[in-house]
């Protein structure tokens, strides 16, 4: 089974320097049927004006993962960490018991894009922690986070797998799901077609009682993919 929300369905604030695309209930933005899927609980789509972001904030218990897709954020937390994340970067941080941190876009001039993403982990209380990576382009699908870290993709705190996938025109490619797990897409760019429907950039997908999930792109295309307990 699958059911698809189109990127124009999603909820939307603008606060003029910050315009976002919430894939799920999210501060303001309140839908009860979409409170989320599975241990996946916000997908948010930010664009950030040049000199503008978050100022220090908390978090507890989750897992926070931030994709930028252009553009760089600055980061900066309670643990001490002051770090630059630039576009094609993954970003993991644990709330755990208690982090604060600040995210700003340090450009002058351009324009900051990227999709947080927050994940319920599997335990409270965790000590909070910090992880970057960079990882080369690969086609197809490529494991970015996993509960044990495996292929040197980052931890995190939950039994659930985060893949992106990248795929060109013509190229397909497919991912195969165990027994009672649940598939969720989130389409960055381009267009592609899941077990034979069509997304374009923004669409999200969650599929469930499938074995394997098909990908046929059809222009040149980015996705994320998590596959959920």
């Amino acid at each position: 089974m699958m059911t698809i929300r189109r990127s124009d369905e999603r909820g939307r604030v603008n606060h003029g320097w910050l315009d976002a695309k919430h894939s799920f209930s999210f501060g303001s933005y309140y839908d009860a049927e979409h409170m989320g899927v599975s241990s996946l609980r916000v997908i948010n789509d930010d664009h950030i004006a040049a000199g503008q972001g978050f100022p220090t904030h908390s978090h507890q218990d989750m897992e926070i993962l931030t994709y930028v897709t252009s553009g760089s954020i600055e980061h900066k937390d309670s643990m001490g960490n002051v770090e630059v994340l630039p576009a094609g970067e993954f970003q993991l941080m644990t709330a755990g018991s208690g982090i604060s941190h600040s995210e700003f876009n340090p450009s002058r001039s351009e324009p900051l894009t990227l999709l947080q993403i927050w994940v319920q982990p599997d335990q409270y209380g965790l000590e909070p922690g910090y992880q970057q990576k960079k990882f080369t382009p690969q086609q197809g699908l490529q494991l970015i986070a996993s509960p044990d870290a495996r292929n040197n993709s980052l931890l995190i705190h939950q039994d659930a797998y985060l893949y992106q996938v990248r795929l060109s025109a013509g190229q397909t490619t497919s991912h195969q799901t165990g027994a009672g797990r649940t598939i969720y897409v989130h389409l960055v760019s381009g267009e592609i077609t899941i077990n034979g429907e069509a997304l374009s950039a923004g669409d999200g997908a969650t599929i469930s009682d499938v074995t394997v999930v098909d990908f046929r792109c059809s222009e040149d295309a980015e996705a994320l993919l998590f596959d959920l307990p």
